[in-house]
């Protein structure tokens, strides 16, 4: 299988894919502090509602064709949304109801996201929740039914301060409204190499699920899926990953002044990222504070995944790198190599703040060593300022599956 996490169980894989949509959340902690840095509150808002809203409609159609959901109703968009980068299970920890196929609802007993905003006062809590909610919810469900409509009951900021549940939602899909209009972004992401990428097909002989085709569930059973099944979501959310990071920066190069500004927000985005992803996915899977350990945790990094999109090869401590459809993209590893250490020295620091990184090579082909340094070095700026997301030290539970029906 062309996947670099085939090798793993599929225990551990039933680890990771739940550690790689939170982590995916991250990816907007990361960036968002730059953007009010550089364009102020609206700005920021502008650039979180396009990033969404430039992704989601592309990743939620190839998860629903991997995993053979495909739909036109309320069902459908509600398996699509337990199963992207948008909403982690449990850290945003959505319930959802089912009244037809057409009407639903849902609301999060815990939505991570307030949590990680509140702090910061109700304007920021009312850009998140009212101003990029709103496009952003019905952009998702563009990918089922242009149709639907997601629309608050009730919503942050709360009233009391403790309310529970943190908010409630409808969605309706009703065919005499208006088509939802996807925005001028999404089109120049859909022609990307990251949306366009053929996976293998799921091997449906193993043992567990190879689809979620069967009812929909309160909390997703992923130790149930099967190992090829687990793999294939595994390499599907990265691509989330990349999508996103790709709508993002084209939300930013539209609003910087130079190719340099939008090139430093990318990079402290990518930075902050990956050493919060990194430290998370080396605690899950327990690997070793070695410089071979390092180099394996770079090698199953969404920074790197899939396989057939980032050509890394690893040999112990040693990562070589070279050009692919990745780099076409202008992608997380463009801003990764020679020169350009702050990424991977985020991600093998997570490990160890005695590692580090020599890389020799081109800007398309490198090679990455890891080594061990006499002196620790201090956490990146980029770093601790993502870990600001009460999702850097989120610990998941563990949950029955249960189906939900329609009352």
């Amino acid at each position: 299988m062309a996947s670099r996490y085939a090798d793993l169980t599929r225990e551990q894989l039933a680890v990771l894919v739940p550690e790689l949509l939170l982590t995916g959340h991250l990816i907007d902690r990361a960036g968002m502090p730059w953007c009010i840095e550089a364009f102020g509150q609206d700005g920021m808002t502008e650039v979180a509602i396009e990033e969404w809203a430039g992704a989601s409609p592309i990743y939620t159609k190839r998860m629903q064709r991997a995993l053979r959901f495909e739909g036109d109703d309320v069902v459908t968009i509600f398996k699509g949304m337990q199963l992207e980068i948008g909403a982690p299970p449990q850290f945003m920890d959505f319930r959802y109801s089912v009244t037809d196929r057409y009407h639903g609802g849902f609301h999060l007993d815990h939505c991570g996201a307030l949590l990680d905003v509140e702090p910061m006062g109700d304007s920021y809590v009312k850009k998140m929740c009212h101003d990029i909610e709103d496009p952003t919810f019905d952009a998702t469900a563009v990918a089922t039914n242009p149709k639907a409509r997601m629309r608050p009951i009730h919503r942050p900021p709360r009233t009391p301060a403790d309310r529970h549940p943190h908010c409630a939602w409808t969605v309706e899909i009703d065919e005499d409204s208006p088509d939802v209009l996807p925005i001028p972004a999404l089109a120049v992401n859909a022609a990307s190499q990251a949306a366009r990428l053929e996976l293998d097909e799921i091997d449906r002989s193993q043992e567990g699920n190879a689809d979620y085709s069967g009812d929909l569930v309160d909390d997703i059973d992923f130790p149930g899926f099967s190992h090829a099944a687990l793999v294939r979501i595994a390499d599907e959310v990265c691509l989330q990953m990349h999508l996103l990071n790709l709508s993002f920066l084209l939300a930013v190069g539209a609003r910087t002044e130079s190719e340099q500004q939008a090139l430093r927000i990318g990079t402290r985005q990518l930075t902050g990222h990956a050493g919060v992803t990194a430290e998370r996915l080396a605690r899950a899977l327990d690997l070793p504070a070695t410089p071979e350990g390092a180099a394996r945790l770079v090698e199953l990094h969404p920074v790197v995944n899939p396989l057939p999109y980032v050509d890394l090869v690893r040999d112990g401590a040693t990562i070589t790198v070279s050009r692919s459809a990745a780099h076409d993209d202008g992608a997380w590893i463009s801003l990764c190599g020679p020169g350009r250490l702050e990424s991977l020295q985020a991600i093998v620091r997570a490990l160890d703040p005695h590692l580090d990184v020599e890389v020799t090579g081109t800007d398309e082909a490198w090679t990455a060593t890891v080594v061990r340094a006499e002196t620790a070095a201090p956490e990146a700026s980029e770093v601790a300022v993502t870990r600001f997301s009460k999702g850097a030290a989120f610990e998941f539970e563990g949950r029955r599956t249960l189906p939900i029906f329609a009352v």
